[in-house]
């Protein structure tokens, strides 16, 4: 940047973008001194550099503004555990079932641990029922990444978020099937309050 530049000569763009050709360095300094500007070496590997008069600080700012925005799109994943034991009650199955549909809507994935103690550990069919009840009731929000895994005393299962295109789409699909059952239905309510 401006008296850091060493070359004798460089290839220089002017602040509209204009390509002024090779110049000498004296000239392009004065130049961008001449425009209350910097001059800025941006392709140190060409020969001769490319250099540009720019102002340097706007120029700073706005690269700044361009990754706060990038990293303001970004979206994080969290991984949210759930917890179960292989009988657990239906009302505490619910709960956590609609935790967990929060999570998967929010964007997150869902970590679904089902513990053994003791006796229980015998009964590994009853943990991976559980597990199959969980994909099923949660398959309109989101889908397993890999089956159930064994882990000692913990049956595990990770469930990722459906794109929400999927989502919608399963969502329609879902509303056209009842209102299709209803819409056969009401011909026939129909006929029995005529007789």
């Amino acid at each position: 940047m401006n008296e850091l530049i060493r070359d004798k000569e460089v290839r220089l763009i002017d602040k509209n973008g204009e390509h002024l050709g090779i110049v000498p360095i004296a000239k392009a300094m004065g130049l961008s001194v001449e425009a209350g500007l910097d001059l800025v070496e941006v392709g140190a590997k060409s020969v001769p550099p490319v250099c540009r008069i720019m102002d340097y600080g706007q120029y700073k700012y706005e690269q700044a503004k361009k990754q706060r925005e990038a990293k303001k799109k970004q979206r994080l994943i969290t991984l949210k555990e759930i917890k179960f034991r292989p009988r657990i009650d239906q009302h505490d199955y619910e709960y956590k079932i609609r935790h967990a549909r929060d999570f998967l809507e929010h964007g997150d994935k869902v970590k679904f641990v089902v513990q053994f103690r003791g006796r229980e550990i015998a009964h590994k069919e009853l943990g991976q029922a559980v597990i199959s009840r969980v994909v099923e009731d949660l398959s309109e929000v989101g889908q397993p990444e890999a089956e159930s895994r064994q882990e000692g005393r913990l049956l595990t299962m990770v469930m990722a978020p459906l794109p929400s295109s999927r989502r919608k789409k399963k969502a329609e699909d879902e509303e056209e099937k009842p209102q299709t059952s209803s819409e056969e239905s009401s011909p026939d309510s129909q006929e029995q309050v005529a007789s």
